[in-house]
């Protein structure tokens, strides 16, 4: 009987990226790594998608960049930046080794090409400013410490549980400021997508 294992419960460094990078620089846990997989893997994989990468290169250059964060985590210095910027940055280069290696094309002199302007067409700029202004609209109609955590999440992109820590709040009130602002949001914007 004195061998009974019990289990230790959450682990409450789970949500803290900054926490699983240490971990994974200072004693190779798997168990950090697979958690900072859980947290990044799905936002790094729709970045990549958006960037016209095709799915299997997607996930490939997802894991790729998880790996060299488990080669490379003692290089993290969180006085350079949040980890989500640090990873989101391993993915981008990541992303243009695979476009650099991909391109068979030879050099082509530019001094005689024509390109065309990347100026948006005006019915597109119309389009984007009446978005930008129904996204205000709709933010400014969310309470002060719900449009706080959405700016946090997803201008900054600080994890749930670096918002906690950034304005000294409860992660579980984090998490309920933001289902609360999404309930909010949805019904005013959901035909945006």
């Amino acid at each position: 009987m004195g061998n009974a294992v019990t289990s230790p419960g959450p682990d409450p460094t789970a949500d803290d990226p900054a926490e699983l990078v240490r971990r994974v620089a200072e004693s190779r846990d798997r168990a950090a790594l697979t958690a900072l997989f859980s947290l990044f893997a799905p936002r790094l994989k729709a970045m990549l998608l958006r960037l016209g990468l095709e799915g299997t290169q997607a996930e490939d250059l997802c894991q790729e960049a998880l790996l060299t964060v488990w080669r490379k985590a003692h290089l993290y210095s969180p006085e350079k930046g949040a980890v989500s910027t640090w990873i989101f940055t391993i993915a981008r280069n990541l992303r243009i080794d695979l476009l650099r290696r991909q391109s068979s094309r030879p050099y082509v002199d530019l001094e005689g090409i024509e390109v065309a302007s990347d100026s948006p067409l005006g019915s597109t700029l119309v389009e984007q400013s009446q978005v930008v202004s129904r996204v205000t609209q709709a933010l400014s109609a969310l309470p002060d410490e719900q449009r706080e955590v959405v700016r946090l999440s997803f201008v900054e992109e600080l994890a749930h549980s670096e918002i906690a820590e950034r304005i000294g709040i409860p992660l579980g009130t984090v998490k309920s400021r933001m289902r609360l602002a999404y309930d909010r949001l949805r019904p005013l914007l959901e035909d945006l997508h």
